[in-house]
């Protein structure tokens, strides 16, 4: 078999007396895209910043491409990271910076092009990629706080994809939008996985956008994948709490503790 581009084993992160992630194994062959689901603190985004390197986890191995990341030297560490684009839920935009100054700050972190000597043709490919997330070079110049929340999710992609990264992770990529630009947003990460050939991890408890993004699927609960299998799946998975989660059910084995409103 090959090497998964994302192999997961064992992995363990707690927050005090409180359990995150309890032992996740989990593959992510190469050119996969996989949508990881669940409910709101079953540890979804401590699982992305784990491999990102924003959290670092009690117990487990993360490998990219078969090198274990969290026993690398720090500068591996940059490098085999550097494979990686994000967009952030929210977008994660700099306020002090234009909408340009934002690509570029991803095209310089991820791009071999020189700030200096290549300045003509970092200007050009941020260009190019506000074109393919379908926003017009005039946007270039604003602000972040002067775009809808739909043209913000379009530029958080756009600085994701700057330098062409191998693996591509999105934090809940609809959230704040409505179902049509939902739907758009879905539509263009899909165009750019394809286009790039990348591998995607996207996290959600968006099942629309779930099945629109993925191949793959998973589903985190209590600290553990509990599922795994085919995205199209999801709705008629067959596993008693996949399905009450998936079909918005109040009845079933995950109980949601509910607080009267004052």
């Amino acid at each position: 078999m090959t090497t998964p581009r994302i192999r997961i084993r064992g992995l363990k992160k707690s927050f005090g007396p409180k359990v995150v992630l309890d032992g996740i194994d989990l593959d992510v062959q190469a050119g996969t895209s996989m949508v990881i689901i669940g409910g709101s603190g079953s540890g979804k985004s401590v699982l992305l910043r784990c491999i990102l390197g924003i959290i670092l986890p009690d117990e487990g191995t993360i490998e990219i491409d078969g090198e274990d990341i969290l026993r690398a030297s720090p500068m591996r560490q940059e490098e085999l990271r550097r494979k990686i684009g994000m967009l952030f839920q929210n977008a994660a935009l700099f306020d002090s910076m234009t909408v340009f100054d934002n690509i570029l700050f991803g095209l310089k972190a991820k791009s071999s092009l020189h700030p200096r000597r290549d300045r003509h043709k970092l200007k050009q490919e941020a260009l190019r990629l506000l074109s393919q997330v379908g926003l017009d070079e005039s946007v270039a110049a604003l602000s972040p706080s002067e775009l809808s929340g739909g043209m913000q999710k379009r530029v958080g992609l756009a600085r994701a994809i700057a330098g062409q990264p191998d693996i591509l992770f999105f934090d809940e990529p609809t959230t704040g939008l409505d179902p049509i630009m939902g739907a758009i947003i879905d539509g263009l990460i899909v165009d750019c996985v394809k286009k790039l050939g990348s591998t995607a991890i996207a996290i959600t408890h968006d099942m629309a956008s779930a099945q629109r993004i993925g191949n793959q699927a998973a589903m985190l609960y209590k600290g553990k994948l509990i599922w795994q299998g085919l995205a199209q799946d999801l709705l008629h998975s067959n596993n008693d709490i996949v399905d009450q989660f998936t079909h918005g059910r109040k009845e079933g084995p995950i109980n949601v503790e509910t607080h009267p409103t004052l």
